[in-house]
């Protein structure tokens, strides 16, 4: 077990429009293929929440007008020390056109009750009703990544009644 942590933040934005949400479809090269919600890496010093944003407007074009803190997601990896976190938002008003050349992956909007027919990574999939369900989450995941192993799961929900686990 490592004795140092490295942290490492990141964001994702679920972008909602009536019943579609827009996502990307991020090639082998990029990392996490298939289909996802934008995001990346919180620069410091930077809010987590401006980092949401300023992500959201590189990858898409769009300038985010409303926005809600849906939840973390967070992955730990006790053999190394990572911890990495992402911080979830529900983006539900914005402005402006999008990229004609996204820099991540072409830009699709889909209907939100087709979209789990898309290809995605599995933890994507499992995330992706949480951006719609009332009040807030935390999913924390021990794992071990070099086999790929996971030793430990946490899931919480907030604010829909009472607690659960």
């Amino acid at each position: 077990m490592s004795s140092e942590v490295n942290h490492k933040l990141f964001t994702m934005c679920m972008i909602e429009q009536g019943d579609k949400v827009l996502l990307m479809n991020r090639p082998d090269k990029m990392g996490f293929p298939g289909y996802i919600a934008p995001g990346g890496k919180v620069d410091f010093p930077e809010s987590i929440v401006d980092g949401a944003i300023r992500e959201v407007r590189e990858e898409t074009g769009l300038i985010v007008k409303d926005i809600i803190y849906k939840g973390l997601d967070e992955f730990c990896d006790p053999e190394t020390g990572l911890r990495y976190m992402v911080f979830n938002y529900l983006v539900t008003s914005f402005e402006g056109e999008l990229l004609e050349f996204p820099p991540e992956g072409e830009l699709l909007w889909v209907e939100k009750s087709r979209a789990l027919e898309l290809p995605m990574q599995d933890w994507f999939k499992r995330r992706f009703p949480c951006f719609f369900q009332q009040g807030t989450f935390e999913r924390s995941v021990i794992w071990n990544k070099k086999s790929n192993t996971t030793l430990g799961e946490t899931i919480q929900h907030y604010g829909v009644g009472e607690s659960s686990k």
